[in-house]
């Protein structure tokens, strides 16, 4: 199982990210998946969660209205897309399909928000 992040970077207050994860190794499209949030000293926080269809998702309140989440099961890829982005959104994001698999990870990626 591989999970590759990407798309992370620095971004003034209000702008916007879209985050990526590229899953292989096993059958992307019948897991649902989630995005979480590190940052130091601290563990990770669920963002946000994706049924495997992608017609489910589930929100953390902190990111409600301002984060999307969604999928493409032809390239088993999964996205966040975070507008209106604050600095306490500063953090490693990372993928996970969670239940049995979840203790598959990858390196995450960083997702800065400051002026």
């Amino acid at each position: 199982v591989q999970l590759v992040e990407s798309g992370g970077g620095l971004v003034q207050p209000g702008g916007s990210l879209r985050l990526s994860c590229a899953a292989s190794g096993f059958t992307f499209s019948q897991w649902a998946m989630n995005w979480y949030r590190q940052t130091p000293g601290k563990e990770r926080d669920l963002v946000a969660s994706l049924s495997s269809t992608g017609r489910n998702t589930h929100y953390a309140d902190f990111v409600k209205d301002r984060f999307t989440v969604f999928r493409d099961n032809v390239n088993n890829t999964l996205y966040l897309q975070m507008n209106n982005l604050k600095p306490e959104d500063t953090g490693r994001y990372y993928c996970n399909p969670g239940g049995s698999m979840g203790r598959y990870w990858g390196q995450g990626t960083q997702v800065t928000v400051s002026s």
